[in-house]
């Protein structure tokens, strides 16, 4: 049948949440649909079926289209661990550690590999639905390009361009985006869509056809504000520098670390009305009255332990502690408790060995090889489930006699608990997603789960945001789009 690719007006427009519901959508109507995305750049990410690792929104549409997520879904991943370096994942694998310059000189090699993976994808289905990269209209990243026009045009795949309503100036983002982009690339975008608004669509009638007669697209629907999105995971941290503390009862504070990554571990918690999450921002102590402190996962462990002190989280930490509250690091939060982090191979930067925050009898040592697996087990003490993945590099070696947290269904362990058992640590993403899992934490500190697993929440929303779409899309054109596909 085809492809189509939606490409925003900007990041943050919204495209990852329409992607998925349209796949979705067209899972809903019998076709065998894939989600794309050639090149994305996120620590969020998301263990394959096939052993690499993908981005967590393509992770998300794959679980749309109701298939296993796969490397071919996500070609290209950039892993952010400063202000201008990142990991380089190709393929699910890791190749390289770049600089931003040398990214932009080596991307452009990288196209026949992204190619190669949408040729595969989209022999093996009906329709591939992609999703672009920050936006077209950055003119100034347009040579070599792979992640947006770069591709729809190598590829052949027509474009819908998404604007954003909510925060304003979606007629002129979509008719500047014409405006500035080549006039080729601007021949690629066969509709565009409006996002994210609230009110009466009515009210938009006279811009909605200001912007076809200035751009000469046709308008495929105006989409409503999409409650249900708020129940799915969210890739891009962002969103949680505009997150408010959720819930009801017990608090559990987590540290935005500056290279937080997999943040969507604390999805689960954030939507438990017995509980207040708060995330806790730099430039604010951890609060006095937390039940539970959670150390999330990091893109750059040492870095981060620095950065911890540099906000006095560490004194906050320490006074938490003396006061019976309860302590878990995640990934890199679990590196962060232990006594010492070396990094003998330069693995996150210069080679450096740093003291942890010393709460856990381990010790890390980072290196070259990465872990990326799923895994299931049951908590040591309790016997509760849990299922989830690892993708960390380093290995955490832990005193003699130190208790673990999780035992695997293979029969080994992880992770490590202290003292009377407030303070512990593992590397396993998603431990809140099953609600027996959820619920174990949680009763540590004396509230209870809504029995609600992860999965059931996640597939609901899809379902709820396809019918949604279903109503204000021209479906049937974009199908008709999709198939002027090369």
């Amino acid at each position: 049948m085809g492809a189509v690719m939606l490409q925003g007006t900007g990041s943050d427009v919204g495209k990852s949440v329409l992607v998925a519901g349209l796949c979705r959508l067209f899972a809903n109507r019998g076709l065998s649909v894939r989600p794309f995305k050639p090149q994305n750049m996120s620590n969020n990410a998301a263990v394959t079926h096939d052993g690499g690792e993908i981005g967590r929104a393509q992770a998300l549409q794959a679980i749309a289209c109701r298939t296993p997520a796969i490397t071919d879904m996500n070609p290209v991943l950039l892993k952010p661990q400063s202000d201008r370096t990142a990991q380089l994942v190709v393929n699910g694998r890791v190749r390289a550690t770049l600089g931003a310059g040398a990214y932009q000189a080596t991307k452009r090699g990288l196209l026949p590999e992204v190619l190669a993976a949408y040729r595969r994808l989209r022999d093996g289905c009906d329709l591939v639905v992609a999703e672009g990269a920050g936006s077209p209209a950055e003119i100034n990243l347009r040579g070599g390009d792979i992640a947006n026009m770069g591709f729809a045009r190598a590829a052949g795949v027509p474009v819908l361009l998404v604007g954003e309503i909510d925060r304003g100036g979606v007629i002129a983002s979509l008719v500047g985006t014409k405006a500035v982009i080549d006039p080729a690339d601007a021949a690629t975008i066969r509709g565009f869509l409006v996002n994210k608004f609230r009110g009466d669509p009515r009210l938009f009638d006279d811009g909605f056809a200001a912007i076809e007669r200035a751009t000469g697209w046709t308008g495929i629907g105006v989409v409503p504000w999409l409650a249900d999105a708020a129940r799915l995971p969210a890739e891009d941290a962002v969103a949680l520098d505009r997150s408010a503390m959720s819930g009801d009862g017990p608090l559990i504070a987590v540290a935005m670390l500056s290279r937080i990554a997999n943040f969507d571990d604390l999805d689960a918690l954030a939507a438990e009305p017995g509980v207040r999450l708060a995330m806790i921002p730099p430039g604010r102590p951890l609060p006095g009255d937390a039940a539970l402190v959670i150390l999330p996962g990091s893109k750059a462990t040492i870095a981060d332990v620095a950065f911890f002190r540099a906000q006095g989280w560490d004194v906050d930490l320490a006074g938490h502690v003396r006061r019976g509250g309860h302590v878990l690091g995640l990934c890199g939060g679990y590196q962060m408790l232990g006594r010492r982090i070396a990094d003998p191979d330069g693995i996150e930067g210069p080679a450096d060995s740093v003291a942890g925050l010393g709460l856990l009898p381990v010790e890390t040592v980072l290196g070259p090889a990465k872990r990326v697996r799923a895994i299931a087990g049951t908590h040591v003490a309790g016997g509760a489930p849990f299922v989830g993945y690892e993708i960390h590099a380093g290995t955490t070696a832990a005193d003699p006699g130190t208790r673990p947290l999780l035992r695997f269904a293979d029969g080994s362990t992880d992770g490590a608990v202290a003292g009377d058992g407030r303070i512990a640590g593992c590397y396993v993403h998603g431990l809140f997603d099953r609600a027996e899992a959820r619920a174990h934490w949680l009763a540590r500190i004396g509230a209870a789960s809504d029995g609600f697993d992860r999965a059931d929440t996640i597939d609901a929303a899809l379902d709820g945001i396809a019918t949604a779409l279903e109503q204000v899309l021209d479906v049937d054109r974009i199908l008709a789009i999709a198939g002027e596909a090369e």
